[in-house]
């Protein structure tokens, strides 16, 4: 009952790497492991510039005004991604993460913007190797899930990697646009 609820986000999740895969050339076989790689290619190419365009004295930009108690700040809206990134490359590849994540919502150490940057773009990099590391040998092996307690497939991690970096890109463009800064996808060519 409990991977029920995962369904629709496998569904939609395939259905987009389906698309994805329909505008490559017929002609070209694509293995698994380039079809997600390109994926987290899309959606880095969208968080990143987000996570960027934020002044540096706006990164700890939380909303105050109407229900927003408790929510994550700028910057630990992008901490929580990379360390997020980092352990589900991690699970895919089961191996321990190759930083010291502290927690989902990253190490308290890091701070100053160019160090979230850097942990970021290091995060992606990490998800990059681990999706190399998914073919269609070894797509349906059950791994440790990397929360709570259980086994997932690597390619059911790989594609909640996809989705969940932009779960958090929505709620970045709110606060950036709160900000008066327009994303960088928003803007004109």
């Amino acid at each position: 009952m409990k991977n029920v609820k995962w369904l629709p986000v496998f569904v939609f999740v395939t259905a987009c790497a389906g698309l994805a895969f329909s505008q490559m050339t017929t002609t070209e076989h694509r293995t698994v492991s380039q079809i997600e790689d390109h994926s987290i290619t899309v959606v880095e190419g969208e968080f990143v510039p987000a996570a960027d365009a934020m002044p540096e004295d706006k990164y700890s930009f939380a909303p105050t005004n109407g229900e927003f108690k408790g929510v994550r700040t700028f910057a630990q809206q992008v901490k929580h991604v990379a360390a997020v990134n980092y352990m589900f490359g991690a699970a895919i590849l089961e191996e321990k993460p190759p930083v010291n994540l502290g927690s989902e919502n990253g190490p308290d150490s890091i701070t100053s913007k160019a160090d979230i940057m850097k942990f970021l773009k290091d995060s992606f990099t990490y998800l990059h190797k681990a999706m190399a590391s998914v073919s269609e040998k070894n797509q349906t092996d059950l791994v440790k899930a990397p929360f709570g307690e259980g086994k997932m497939s690597r390619l059911m991690i790989a594609n909640i990697a996809l989705w969940h970096p932009f779960d958090h890109y929505g709620q970045m463009v709110e606060y950036l646009r709160m900000n008066g800064v327009v994303p960088p996808a928003s803007r004109g060519q």
